[in-house]
């Protein structure tokens, strides 16, 4: 990786009226990585990826994006983007080649060079053999790949991908994830993806986890869940302030109330569970054990839940695009 990062992000901060849907948000990404922004709704990645993709101006702070000013120069890393979006952007009437030559057109491409990435990328991504076939024939994955295809035909240094595996099974998801990798690997591409997936998000190089605006975490996946301190330790009771205050007492271990019950993280959690119900018989009615996850690592750093994330992120009526689940 280069020591210039090809996403450099700098005190951003976005609204929406009232609304702060990025709060001071700094950090950076590395040249030729796979790099997703995870966070539930309302966590402002929809909001970063609308910034990095050039759809909405800057408020305030500053972006650099492969050595170019987001304010002065979008013009300039426009033509150095592939983007795909979490809405379909292909025509559905149209053939799977048509889609790509129109695309191509609109990055300046015409000619013979045109046809010749088109039918190089349609080979790539195992649309060869589609390439007359109208897009609304096409399943959801293949539909996937069309869109890929677009978006990097123009061969761009950043792809920006939201929410990319919507709709997808869980082989079309993981023929996506080895396509992003190899052009990675390959053609030296920096991909970001904002994703809720906690699983898809594990497949990256690093991951910035989003929360209520802010970076809650960054680094890779091992080494968040690492970051947990031990295994998590979740006691089901009818009294989980009290029987948390006790353990805390008691052991002088830290204990936090989730969802109405007791949560710990501690080292060797499996010889902490003989401890714990010898110590409170009477006050657990079931106790369970498990390895750090990245919904551990969310609940860690921000105490809440991953899931219980609710407050979606707004804008006044009538400006940008429509809100869609997802975000």
């Amino acid at each position: 990786m280069s020591s210039a990062p090809a996403v450099d992000i700098s005190h951003l901060a976005y609204r929406y009226g009232e609304h702060e849907a990025i709060r001071d948000l700094t950090l950076g990404i590395a040249e030729r990585e796979v790099f997703a922004i995870l966070g539930p709704n309302g966590s402002g990645k929809t909001t970063l990826f609308r910034v990095l993709s050039t759809l909405i101006p800057i408020q305030q702070g500053e972006v650099r994006i492969l050595g170019l000013d987001l304010r002065r120069e979008a013009s300039a890393i426009r033509a150095q983007l592939g983007v795909v979006f979490q809405s379909p952007s292909i025509d559905k009437k149209l053939t799977v080649l048509e889609n790509v030559i129109h695309h191509g057109r609109l990055y300046g491409l015409g000619g013979r060079e045109l046809h010749t990435r088109a039918e190089e990328m349609l080979s790539r991504l195992g649309l060869a053999e589609r390439s007359r076939d109208l897009v609304e024939k096409l399943s959801g994955g293949m539909r996937r790949r069309v869109e890929l295809a677009t978006g990097m035909l123009h061969r761009p240094r950043l792809l920006l991908l939201d929410e990319p595996s919507t709709g997808l099974d869980p082989g079309a998801r993981s023929d996506l994830w080895q396509y992003l990798e190899q052009v990675r690997d390959n053609d030296g591409v920096t991909v970001v993806v904002t994703t809720h997936l906690l699983e898809e998000a594990e497949r990256a190089d690093r991951i910035a986890i989003m929360h209520k605006g802010q970076l809650a975490a960054l680094d890779r996946p091992d080494a968040l869940q690492a970051a947990v301190g031990g295994d998590s330790i979740t006691i089901r009771t009818k009294d989980p302030a009290g029987l948390s205050a006790e353990i805390q007492k008691q052991f002088n271990i830290p204990a936090m109330v989730l969802d109405n019950s007791v949560r710990l993280e501690q080292p060797n959690g499996h010889q902490w569970i003989p401890r714990l119900v010898e110590a409170f018989p009477d006050r657990t009615e079931s106790i369970t054990l498990g390895k750090p996850t990245l919904e551990d690592v969310f609940i860690h750093f921000t105490g809440h839940r991953f899931w219980n994330e609710v407050d979606p992120e707004t804008q006044p009526k009538g400006r940008g695009r429509k809100k869609k689940s997802g975000h």
